[in-house]
């Protein structure tokens, strides 16, 4: 058995599914939901006031609790999806990441700051959250998965893949150093 498969009798698996926002994440994962708990966890801060602690005024967000949230989640397994996911005691870290020209689009078409959707693509190029994802799981415990000219069905399956141990880790593969 290589050091990415598990055993059916191993504990259920945690896995955190998280990058940049504007790389889908939470649309791929919602595709997952049939087959693993998901867990949108942005959405649970927004709608908890426990698990924040203030609001950034300047960027229009909440700052989440996340020794709260930790214990919010509890004993839990499944899919974690949120750009924090990475910063919880997981199995396997997805970084999915996604073109900065793409991520800027993305967030201005939601309505974000054109500041807001600089600083997510300039994040983005400098991977900033695979770094972290790395630093806090190790390398072979992460899986980085190109979204820009994927559909969220291909990423949802690529998410898959590293779920059920079919992928191998990957982390360091993807490179957005050309938008800098």
């Amino acid at each position: 058995m290589s050091g990415t498969e598990r055993d059916e009798a191993d504990s259920p698996i945690r896995v955190a599914v998280t990058g940049t926002p504007g790389t889908g994440k939470s649309t791929a994962t919602a595709l997952l939901a049939d087959e693993y708990d998901v867990i949108h966890l942005n959405d649970r801060i927004k709608g908890d006031d426990d698990l924040w602690t203030e609001r950034d005024a300047d960027r229009d967000t909440l700052v989440a609790d996340l020794d709260a949230v930790r214990e919010h989640l509890g004993d839990w397994s499944g899919v974690l999806d949120s750009h924090l996911a990475h910063r919880f005691d997981v199995d396997r870290v997805v970084v999915l990441r996604c073109h900065p020209e793409t991520i800027e689009r993305r967030l201005r078409e939601r309505g974000e700051s054109d500041a807001t959707a600089e600083e997510n693509a300039e994040s983005e190029a400098l991977d900033v959250i695979l770094s972290e994802a790395v630093a806090e799981h190790g390398m072979d415990n992460v899986y980085e998965i190109d979204t820009t000219d994927r559909d969220p069905e291909s990423v949802a399956d690529a998410i898959r893949a590293a779920i059920e141990g079919d992928r191998e880790p990957s982390a360091g593969t993807v490179d957005f150093m050309d938008y800098i």
